[in-house]
C-alpha cells in the first residue's frame, strides 16, 4: 500500500494502514466512493486511507429483509439488486454527485450510512441510521469490533451502528455493513398543486402529513427551483408535490383524500409512475441547484427545521441574504443557495435556523470558506464535551478525518 494513498483489500488490510498511521503521527482522510469528501471542513490529512477496494454483496437474503454487504460497494449495484428482488432501501439516499461536481454513481454504501443520508421517504421511512443493523468496523485504535447483527431487534450490547452513523468518519473506518431492506410499492403517483407561495404549501402540506392520504414525500418547489425539473417545469409556476405509493385500488382511494384536501388550494394535478419517480429523485439530490446548472457557483445550505416553521424559515433566508429555496420533508428540510460571499453568510443563516430550533449545515463552498467557517452547526458546550469524549473513546489520538466535522475534534 501507497504510504500516500492507502487501499486495503480487505478488513485485516484496514486495521494494518491504521495501526502504521498510529504508529507513525500520521493522520488518515476516509474515502469510499468521494462522492461527498467536499463536504465538510477543510482539514489536512497525512494520507488518504481509500476502503473502495472494500467491495462486494456478502449476504443477501430477501425473504428475511437483510442484507450485508462490504463498505465500499457502491449503492448503485445494491439498489440494482435489491429492485431485481422487489425490494428498496427504503431510506432513499441521496447522491451528492451533480451537487457538488462528482461523479454521479459512485457513492457507497458505507459512505451513505456514515454521512446518515437520507431522502424525501424520510417523513415515512426514517434515515439511513433507522435501517442500520450490524457493523464491522476498525476504529481509531486499530482494535476491530463489530456490533448488531443480521435480525431487526439485537438488543446485545450498545447499539453502536446508531453511533456511527452520521460521524462522517470520525469515530471509525467501516469495513463491512448489515442493513434493513423493505419491499417496493406497487407503483406510484404523484399529485401536484402550482402556484402556491411557500406559507400557502406549508399549510397544505402539513394537513397533507395529518391526514389519512398516508403520503411518502411531500415538497415544495418555488418557481424558480421548479423551473429546473423537466417533470413540472413547463407552466413556469411554484409546485408543491405529494408522492403516494402503494398498490392501486390503496393509491385510488388516499389520492381522493388528498385531492379533497388540496381543493381549497387549487385545481391538483396527477402525474404517473415514471415522471413521479423521476421527480422525486430529482428532489432528492436537490437538482435544481446542481453544481452544473444556473445555481452551481452558489453556496449552498442544508437545514433542518421543524416542518411547521420551514416556510417561515424559508422565507427570511430569501428576504435576509438573496437565497433560492426549495422545501422537502414536509417543509422540515430547506434547501437554500446563497450568493457567494466571504463566510457563506453564516451569520445570517445561523441565526435565522437558531430562531426556529433547527439547524444548519454547509454542504457546498470553497475550501477556502470551509477552512474559516463552522461547516456543520456549532454545538453547545455539553454537547461539544460530549463528543469530544466519544471521539476520545474510538480515536484518542485523532487519525480518522480529524477535523472534518468540527475543529479539534
Amino acid at each position: 500500500m501507497n504510504a500516500e494513498n492507502l487501499k486495503p483489500r480487505d478488513a485485516a488490510e484496514v486495521e494494518q494502514a491504521i495501526r502504521w498511521a498510529l504508529g507513525s503521527g500520521k493522520t488518515l482522510e476516509l474515502v469510499g466512493g468521494g462522492s461527498k469528501r467536499a463536504i465538510g471542513r477543510a482539514a489536512q490529512w497525512d494520507a488518504t486511507l481509500d476502503l473502495s477496494a472494500l467491495s462486494g454483496v456478502t449476504l443477501y437474503e430477501p425473504a428475511e429483509l437483510v442484507l450485508s454487504a462490504k463498505a465500499g460497494t457502491p449503492l448503485a449495484e445494491i439498489e440494482a439488486l435489491v429492485a431485481a428482488n422487489g425490494q428498496q432501501l427504503a431510506f432513499e439516499p441521496m447522491d451528492y454527485g451533480a451537487l457538488l461536481g462528482a461523479a454521479v454513481g459512485a457513492a457507497t454504501i458505507g459512505g451513505a450510512l456514515a454521512a446518515n443520508l437520507s431522502g424525501p421517504r424520510r417523513i415515512k421511512a426514517g434515515a439511513a441510521r433507522d435501517h442500520f443493523l450490524g457493523v464491522s468496523a476498525v476504529s481509531g485504535r486499530a482494535e476491530t469490533f463489530k456490533s448488531g447483527g443480521r435480525v431487526v431487534k439485537n438488543v446485545t450490547g450498545y447499539d453502536l451502528c446508531k453511533l456511527l452513523a452520521g460521524s462522517w468518519g470520525t469515530l471509525a473506518a467501516m469495513t463491512e455493513v448489515t442493513v434493513k431492506t423493505l419491499p417496493s410499492a406497487e407503483t406510484q403517483v404523484t399529485i401536484l398543486v402550482r402556484r402556491l407561495d411557500d406559507r400557502a404549501a406549508g399549510k397544505l402540506m402539513a394537513a397533507a402529513m395529518g391526514s389519512f392520504a398516508d403520503v411518502s414525500a411531500a415538497a415544495h418547489l418555488p418557481a424558480v427551483a421548479a423551473a429546473r425539473i423537466g417533470e413540472v417545469a413547463a407552466a413556469g409556476t411554484a409546485v408543491t408535490a405529494f408522492r403516494l405509493e402503494g398498490v392501486a385500488p390503496s393509491i385510488a382511494h388516499r389520492k381522493g383524500v388528498l385531492e379533497q384536501l388540496a381543493a381549497p388550494f387549487g385545481a391538483p394535478e396527477t402525474i404517473g409512475e415514471a415522471p413521479s419517480r423521476a421527480l422525486w429523485r430529482a428532489v432528492r439530490d436537490a437538482a435544481p441547484f446542481a453544481a452544473a446548472g444556473p445555481a452551481g457557483s452558489r453556496y449552498l445550505w442544508r437545514i433542518s427545521t421543524a416542518p411547521v416553521s420551514g416556510a417561515e424559515v424559508g422565507h427570511a433566508l430569501v428576504a435576509r441574504t438573496g437565497a433560492e429555496v426549495f422545501y422537502d420533508w414536509a417543509g422540515g428540510l430547506i434547501w437554500a443557495a446563497l450568493p457567494a460571499a466571504d463566510d457563506a453568510g453564516a451569520g445570517l443563516v445561523r441565526a435565522i435556523v437558531a430562531a426556529s430550533g433547527g439547524h444548519s449545515t454547509l454542504v457546498r463552498a470553497p475550501a477556502a470558506v470551509r477552512v474559516s467557517v463552522e461547516v456543520f452547526a456549532p454545538q453547545p458546550p455539553a454537547l461539544a464535551a460530549l463528543t469530544k469524549r466519544v471521539r476520545e473513546s474510538f480515536d484518542p489520538q485523532g487519525v480518522l478525518n480529524a477535523g472534518r466535522m468540527w475543529a479539534g475534534v
